[in-house]
């Protein structure tokens, strides 16, 4: 029984004659026999598709006159720094691990932007002799030890300031981000931002490029991006009227929602480009400044709906009128966003994808935590020990947010393309848990 993929939240899952769930055409089942369990799968083809479809927006709406960044805290490793490569899409870094993942694979240095609130010395320094293209500066400490830096190695670097807009992004309070009470940025409100606007034009070995702000993640909305860009365009005239110095670039950063369950809406991604770019136009007209390079951040985006997680159910607990737990052989050390977030997800018992969710479960990883679940009052077909379940839409935030707690060893990595599979990251053994230890 061929599957209809309109079951499922990604659109590359399906199933096959077997009645097992395929990822990219290849069988689950088989992916989880041939790599073993806990896996995480990532299917190359749709990443490719989705990087491609932000990059023809850009082309599209703002004339190619702009760059898409990949947020790569999403899920960064070797080989989807060189899949970003081969895409021409930047990438956007937040650790002096991420840019050394870069670094390590060749990736152009210009066509990164490197953020955090908090950057060491040793990040700044090794962006500034690495010739980043745009260091996105956080506070007015940072910019002061980032024009010393630059100063003692005799290099003026591109910056870019973020900026809090004050835009409400109706999300999980943990991943606002746009509003005054944030880790990030500058305020608008307070004055804040114009003053180190005005401090950055005055130093001698920083070169205010442009301005940055993300407003949050997993937003379904366009309103507050339009919003967001309408305030910063807003600042980019008062900059030029006030201080006639000229903001080149605007990074309106990422957050573009995707589809975990049925419940959850997207906007198609051309849509917010398309109505961000009218006001951004618009309003640039209307001020008499020049549009500036527009560069956007996408990570979720890209790379979730093109993963998933596969898993072993080692036990089924019935507990009579209250739950029924199904355990797996992985959990919050390889997905803690239901931990985190209370995050939803939709799972299929991979080897019985063809079955209706006839049962509704709680599916409980193997840490030694109550509170380790991937989901509770999931639908799901009916799980007995040794069946694979797959979690969707795990290709974000999952891999890159996964810990060795209680001395587990992380998942492989596996990608598929044109029908084929091979490991971009390898499981993790005995010996890497203890490699540090003395």
């Amino acid at each position: 029984m061929k599957g209809d993929i309109k079951m499922f939240v990604s659109k590359n899952l399906s199933v096959n004659e077997k009645g097992d769930l395929t990822i990219g055409g290849l069988d689950t089942v088989e992916l989880a026999g041939k790599y073993g369990t806990p896996l995480y799968i990532m299917d190359e083809d749709l990443i490719r598709e989705h990087c491609r479809s932000f990059k023809q927006s850009i082309d599209k709406y703002y004339g190619g006159k702009g760059l898409v960044c990949y947020a790569s805290k999403a899920f960064c490793c070797k080989e989807m720094c060189r899949v970003m490569m081969d895409e021409g899409i930047g990438l956007d870094v937040v650790s002096e691990g991420e840019l050394y993942t870069a670094l390590s694979v060749g990736f152009p240095m210009d066509k990164i932007c490197f953020h955090g609130n908090n950057k060491t010395d040793e990040e700044l320094l090794l962006a500034v002799e690495n010739n980043v293209g745009r260091i996105i500066v956080d506070n007015i400490f940072e910019l002061e030890r980032l024009n010393d830096i630059s100063k003692k190695k005799g290099i003026k670097a591109n910056i870019m300031f973020r900026i809090k807009p004050g835009v409400d992004a109706h999300t999980h309070d943990f991943v606002k981000t746009g509003q005054i009470d944030s880790k990030f940025g500058f305020a608008l409100e307070t004055g804040e931002a114009f003053e180190a606007v005005k401090k950055a034009v005055s130093l001698e070995n920083v070169n205010l490029v442009g301005l940055h702000c993300h407003i949050g993640s997993q937003i379904f909305d366009i309103d507050p991006f339009v919003l967001a860009s309408e305030i910063m365009i807003n600042f980019i005239s008062d900059i030029k009227t006030k201080l006639g110095h000229k903001i080149k670039e605007l990074d309106l950063g990422g957050g573009f929602g995707i589809k975990y369950t049925e419940d959850d809406t997207p906007v198609p991604y051309d849509r917010y480009m398309e109505k961000v770019s009218v006001k951004v136009k618009e309003l640039c007209a209307e001020k008499d400044i020049e549009l500036p390079f527009i560069l956007i951040e996408p990570g979720r985006s890209i790379a979730a709906p093109a993963g998933i997680t596969l898993y072993t159910v080692g036990g089924v607990k019935h507990i009579p009128n209250i739950r029924t737990y199904v355990s797996v052989d992985g959990g919050m050390c390889d997905n803690p966003r239901y931990a985190l977030y209370k995050s939803k997800y939709d799972a299929v018992v991979a080897n019985k994808a063809s079955k209706p969710k006839d049962t509704v479960v709680t599916i409980a990883g193997k840490c030694c935590e109550s509170g380790d679940l991937i989901g509770e009052c999931m639908p799901l077909q009916e799980a007995v020990p040794g069946d694979i379940i797959a979690v969707l839409a795990t290709g974000a935030y999952n891999y890159s947010m996964s810990s060795n707690y209680n001395r587990l060893c992380k998942p492989a990595v596996v990608f598929v393309k044109n029908g084929e599979s091979r490991v971009a990251v390898k499981r993790e053994t005995l010996e890497d848990i203890i490699r540090n230890d003395e």
